[in-house]
């Protein structure tokens, strides 16, 4: 099974780049969709978030109040190492489940890992790894205005990943997504071909 780890700070565009290798025919799989669906009501994720930081984590629904946990998780580092022990393994072994089923027809796979370098054990999953990295100010631009984040809350999400120079440093590919959408799907088909060419 060939597999590329598809990683980039908060803002730099890592889903509309799975999104473009989608459309090429790749498998993708998103690790913050699984956690998703590992803390929707009835899975015992979300139980044991709301035993681990308190019931008033829940929204009135019973969902996460993902917005509350992340202020949380993001200002209080010993809360972040508490959720992510919780959740961590829990997705590591849903990806391995995943890349364990035989490709329906897709050339090859990837995997969105948005701590993929700083998270234990995504690495050796992969054959490639893929950093989107673009300018820091556009990064925050952007995250501010796709999430109604504050530029002091993107900052301080920034502060939990890795320095950009650092994540460059150990990608084997990089895709700087600091133009247009038509500039970085021609990037993302040039690329494609060259994993094609890896991938048999």
């Amino acid at each position: 099974m060939w597999v590329v780890g598809l990683t980039g700070g908060i803002g730099s565009g890592k889903s509309t780049v799975a999104s473009l290798f989608a459309e090429l025919g790749v498998a993708v799989t998103d690790t913050d969709a699984i956690a998703h669906q590992l803390t929707a009501p009835g899975q015992p994720a979300l139980q044991a978030i709301a035993q681990t930081f308190g019931s008033h984590y829940l929204a009135p629904d019973g969902t996460l109040d993902r917005a509350a946990l992340r202020r949380r998780v993001f200002s209080d580092p010993a809360a972040k190492r508490t959720l992510e022990a919780l959740l961590h393994p829990l997705i590591r072994a849903a990806v391995v489940e995943v890349i364990a089923h035989p490709l329906a027809g897709a050339p090859y796979r990837m995997i969105v890992v948005p701590l993929l370098f700083e998270s234990r054990g995504y690495t050796a999953l992969c054959q490639r790894t893929l950093v989107v990295d673009c300018p820091e100010a556009l990064q925050i631009q952007r995250a501010m205005a796709r999430s109604g984040l504050s530029e002091a809350e993107v900052r301080a999400i920034m502060a939990t990943q890795l320095p950009r120079a650092q994540r460059i440093a150990l990608a084997d590919d990089v895709i700087v997504n600091d133009a247009d959408l038509a500039t970085l799907a021609e990037k993302v088909r040039l690329l494609h071909h060259d994993y094609l060419r890896l991938a048999s």
